[in-house]
């Protein structure tokens, strides 16, 4: 199955700035590279550990699309739309770990199905947002200063930050498991 580039993946967006445009390209871009890592799989070689990690390319990928999902609630809810994690439990802990992995009866279409979905609601977000200064409060973790606060465009930057890292971590996961490269 042949994936979409970057350039063919925003071409149907509508006329946006070009702060929100050039956030979406360097999105699209990022998941791109993410998505192609995983071209030509099986399952379970998109569950396979191909390093001494737990990481795999499926659980990367679910990895990315949770974070997302969840800073985007924030940009809509405030820190009630995370984690407070500060008071989670070994179980909240463990299935946060679970997200780095495939799990029994999971498919790499459907982590893909799911992540597509997650894109395609931030994107959206990116274009509707009425104002990318808008910012809440962090949510409590042992990670987040009291008291800080995060604008929406400060969220979207870590978006895509968070995704480029786990794109060059799927380039090595997949090197290990096949010699595929995402480049050169």
């Amino acid at each position: 199955m042949s994936q979409p580039t970057p350039l063919e993946e925003t071409a149907a967006a509508p006329a946006v700035s070009r702060e929100r445009a050039d956030l979406l390209e360097t999105l699209a871009e990022h998941r791109h590279f993410l998505r192609f890592t995983t071209r030509d799989l099986t399952d379970e070689q998109a569950g396979q550990r191909s390093t001494v990690s737990e990481l795999c390319l499926g659980g990367l990928i679910k990895h990315v699309a949770s974070v997302e999902r969840n800073w985007v609630k924030f940009i809509l809810e405030g820190p009630s739309g995370m984690p407070d994690f500060t008071k989670m439990t070994e179980d909240d802990w463990a299935a946060r770990a679970a997200e780095f992995r495939m799990l029994p009866g999971e498919t790499l279409a459907g982590v893909l199905k799911e992540y597509e979905e997650v894109a395609r609601r931030t994107d959206e977000l990116v274009v509707s947002l009425p104002d990318l200064d808008a910012d809440h409060e962090l949510p409590a973790a042992p990670w987040n200063e009291p008291g800080a606060r995060q604008s929406a465009r400060r969220v979207l930057m870590h978006i895509v930050g968070e995704t480029a890292q786990h794109a060059g971590h799927a380039d090595i996961i997949r090197e290990a498991i096949d010699g595929a490269k995402s480049m050169g």
